[in-house]
């Protein structure tokens, strides 16, 4: 991890009070992908805990109650008044996880998107130009910076799944793993101005957690971590001093809750500004009073059932969603 007394540089204003530019730390535009052939990949499956093949169920049933479950995410997430792009992932070829886009895009303020290397070969294919295409004529896409080409050495870094994103101080947390290259990571970091804070983090059985974002969730104002996965005291203290300096109110949660996937939230906002705290019912579920009222103090809680999806998939409803920072084109 970085080292010095503060991690956190910005502009200071005349009163030599620490300001911060015009960065939406939250948004109520998304993107998601409606999966055409949703099912167990063998391959993510290699350094992925969190995925189960139950084979109690045909494949033709876990992809279509995989569309229902995605069909009730997007409707309460439009009740709620979030926009959401919703993009049809074809039939061919088969794409198992194309629900889980924020793995291969993220969309950045105020005009440019990241596309991703990605470990997995069956997955690569969810890297669709036209997506990007059909975007720009809702928001302004002036640049993209692309890191696939680092799959050819054997190099992935997969998103928002190994950065999880603390856009108003410009700071990326990732946890290393096979997706998660330190040297690519650090170099995404220098060429995009952020941050980096790198640690180990490793589930009950000693494995490295695959990716960032089923252990933390960084709000505006929380973060939700599980800490007992980070062995490293001295890279928890540094953690928890670098939430202190950002102003954020550390929420713990287990290991038991992080495999209950209480690690893999968002924060959004809706039209209306209101702050939204999304996640699974699963999420939901494992939580305790405590956890859920002191939740409820930065944002609204709202969740869905994506059993199937986590079962097979092994991400949640944050992985199902990728923000977008830019800006709208028609006032959206």
């Amino acid at each position: 991890m970085n080292k010095g007394n503060s991690m956190v540089q910005d502009k200071v204003n005349t009163e030599g009070t620490k300001v911060f530019s015009q960065r939406p730390a939250l948004t109520s535009n998304v993107m998601m992908v409606r999966p055409a052939n949703f099912g167990f990949n063998d391959e993510t499956a290699e350094n992925n805990a969190f995925q189960i093949n139950n084979t109690e169920i045909s494949t033709a049933e876990i992809a279509a109650k995989a569309v229902q479950e995605f069909d009730r995410f997007v409707t309460m997430l439009k009740k709620n008044d979030v926009n959401v792009e919703v993009i049809q992932d074809p039939q061919f070829p088969v794409n198992p996880d194309a629900v889980f886009p924020n793995n291969w895009i993220s969309f950045h303020h105020p005009d440019f998107v990241v596309t991703y290397p990605m470990f997995a070969l069956k997955r690569r294919n969810e890297r669709r130009k036209e997506i990007i295409d059909d975007l720009k004529l809702a928001y302004s896409i002036k640049a993209q910076f692309e890191f696939e080409h680092f799959e050819k050495e054997k190099m992935f870094l997969e998103g928002t799944g190994s950065i999880v994103f603390d856009r108003t101080h410009k700071i990326a947390y990732a946890c290393k793993s096979i997706r998660t290259n330190e040297y690519l990571f650090n170099k995404f970091c220098e060429d995009l101005h952020f941050t980096p804070i790198l640690f180990d983090a490793v589930d009950k059985k000693g494995q490295p957690i695959y990716h960032t974002n089923v252990m933390m969730t960084v709000g505006v104002d929380f973060v939700i971590i599980c800490m007992e996965s980070i062995a490293s005291v001295v890279d928890r203290k540094k953690l928890e001093a670098l939430f202190k300096e950002t102003g954020k109110a550390i929420i713990p949660i287990s290991i038991p809750q992080m495999e209950q996937f209480a690690g893999n939230m968002i924060q959004l906002k809706n039209k209306n500004e209101e702050s939204l705290l999304v996640m699974s019912s699963k999420a939901f579920n494992s939580l305790t009073q405590v956890q859920l009222i002191e939740m409820e103090n930065y944002a609204k809680i709202i969740h869905a059932d994506l059993d199937v999806i986590e079962t097979y998939g092994g991400g949640g409803a944050r992985c199902m969603i990728a923000e977008i920072f830019l800006k709208p084109l028609h006032g959206k």
